[in-house]
């Protein structure tokens, strides 16, 4: 549960104190206006408090009072905070970063960070919440302070619903000395474990709430007795409405005795839930009421905080010495765009010399498909066709014996025309990508040889980009095709694996391998190896003599 401090004010623009700037010097004037924004926090007037703590800032050496600027704005993003207006608390925040060098006290740093996680959280933005709450936990050497960083996560992880991984935070922090030396913490860390246990149906939820609430009596921590009577009423909701109405009662009584409105809503909306229908429309009147007044409040607050900082930054704009520093930072973007200029020139340039290298590649792989075509021509149908033509001239094709033999030997030419066609045809990477590479490899079965292909259909092969469908396609073609020539195996297995982003393929056979003089076979598996290269991807064969052979490739989806 989110605690305000909140107080109601006056929605006029209240009247600032004026201050004699000529009578004081820097420093007085800074001690000046600290201890009237202090007075005002006392008095609950911190639209007032913002005001002078800005005041001071304005006051500050940039260059040599960095650490009275960074307490300045921690205390205004505080304020900020009170009135939820979290993303000027984020603003304030941040410009506090800037002010961080080596010099500066560690402790400021880790306060930023904490800051910083609360306002992401107010905003609902729960990862940079964490995110930040890390920053600060990773800052400090401090135990207690680091267990209430914890703590801070889990309560992020609670708001998420995520009640197992609080209590996997929060579970070893009540064993460490540091908290329980701190009643104050050990009490907050037993209520949200408490919560946490009850949500996820753990029996020992109860007693750490309870023991939460003795121990925030015993310290008289009234805004901890709210958070313990607001988690009792939904520990209880269920199981026992009436006693879950009177800690919602207890809840309201309480927040309305420290006039805390935000938590005040909260514990109406509790009440409301557990009442009969009756008292449910009264104090539903009641919360609107409430409601519409706090949303007002907030709206005047941020626009009065606003108005400062603009008023703030408009006086140091005509300042001199903050010119110069407004010349600094144009500087500074000027370096910056000329830097990100540079970036983009290097990555275009980056960009064309791959595209130039990706084109030759393609060139370079047509010309060798082209020379691969050649050689299959000459080698595997030239003398073919050749001796076909002899046969035909030199034989009485009248005999039916001679007429069957040449029909027989030009099946045999046009079954391997269709093969090399087959081979190096064009690839469909659309709709009939999936049934085209099934059909290819399961081409290769025959009599004699048994194709068996594992986890083909395992994953969505249409967020495959089109030139590795071409790739893998040509890659597993190839590879069929030394099998069929070279292996003699009787088996093979292709297997299809997705692991994270890549996609994980394995080819094997039964066949007899090849021995390291068999240079020419290793050759002819070149074009394997470039074209997993062109698409990112790895490769491993495993080709040794009389145990079959393996390869093994990888590449990105």
């Amino acid at each position: 549960m989110i605690l305000f401090v909140l107080t109601l004010f006056m929605a006029q623009s209240c009247k600032k104190e004026s201050l004699n700037s000529n009578t004081f010097s820097a420093k007085k004037q800074y001690t000046g206006f600290v201890a009237l924004a202090e007075q005002a926090i006392e008095k609950n007037k911190y639209d007032s408090a913002f005001y002078y703590f800005n005041k001071a800032k304005a006051t500050c050496d940039v260059s040599k009072e960095k650490e009275k600027i960074l307490y300045l704005l921690l205390r205004m993003a505080a304020i900020q905070q009170v009135f939820g207006d979290y993303s000027g608390s984020e603003a304030s925040a941040t410009e506090a970063l800037e002010y961080i060098n080596k010099e500066t006290n560690p402790a400021y740093e880790d306060a930023i960070y904490n800051t910083l996680g609360i306002a992401f959280r107010g905003q609902f933005d729960y990862k940079r919440a964490i995110r930040n709450y890390n920053r600060s936990l990773n800052k400090t050497d401090d135990r207690l302070v680091k267990a209430l960083m914890k703590n801070n996560i889990a309560v992020v992880y609670m708001d998420q619903h995520q009640y197992k991984k609080a209590i996997q935070l929060l579970a070893p922090l009540l064993q460490q000395k540091a908290v329980l030396n701190h009643t104050e913490s050990l009490s907050r860390i037993q209520d949200n474990i408490g919560y946490s246990y009850f949500k996820t149906g753990d029996s020992k939820g109860l007693g750490l709430l309870k023991s939460s609430l003795d121990l925030r009596k015993k310290n008289k921590d009234d805004y901890g007795i709210i958070a313990s009577y607001f988690h009792l009423s939904k520990f209880y909701e269920k199981s026992n409405p009436d006693l879950a109405l009177n800690y919602a009662l207890l809840t309201y009584h309480k927040t309305t005795e420290l006039k805390s409105a935000e938590d005040r809503l909260q514990a109406l909306q509790l009440v409301v839930q557990n009442s009969s229908e009756k008292e449910s429309k009264k104090y539903s009147l009641i919360h609107i009421h409430l409601s519409d007044s706090i949303n007002k409040l907030k709206q005047v607050a941020k626009n009065e905080f606003a108005k400062i900082r603009y008023d703030s930054t408009k006086a140091k704009i005509e300042n001199s010495d903050l010119k110069l520093e407004k010349e600094r930072i144009n500087f500074r973007n000027t370096i910056l765009i000329l830097v990100i200029f540079a970036f983009l020139s290097i990555a275009i340039l980056f960009y064309f010399l791959l595209k130039t290298k990706y084109r030759k590649d393609i060139l370079r792989e047509a010309y060798e498909t082209e020379t691969r075509i050649s050689k299959q021509l000459h080698d595997e149908l030239a003398n073919d066709v050749f001796n076909a033509m002899t046969f035909a001239e030199t034989q009485n094709l009248s005999s039916a014996e001679n007429k069957e033999t040449l029909l027989h030997d030009l099946d045999t030419i046009y079954a391997r025309t269709r093969d090399i066609s087959k081979e190096n045809n064009c690839i469909d990477t659309g709709r009939n990508f999936v049934s085209h590479l099934k059909e290819m490899m399961a081409g290769y079965s025959n009599v004699g040889i048994n194709v068996i292909v594992n986890g083909f259909d395992s994953f969505n092969w249409a967020l495959l980009e089109e030139h590795k469908k071409i790739a893998l396609y040509r890659i597993l073609q190839e590879l069929l095709v030394n099998m069929k020539k070279h292996s003699q195996c009787s088996l093979v297995a292709i297997s299809f694996k997705k692991t994270d982003d890549n996609i994980q393929v394995v080819y094997t056979d039964n066949g007899v391998g090849f021995p390291p003089d068999k240079i020419i076979i290793k050759n002819g598996l070149q074009n394997v190896e470039n074209r997993i290269k062109i698409i990112n991807g790895t490769i491993i064969f495993d080709t040794a003599t009389g145990k079959g052979f393996k390869v093994s490739l990888s590449f990105p989806i």
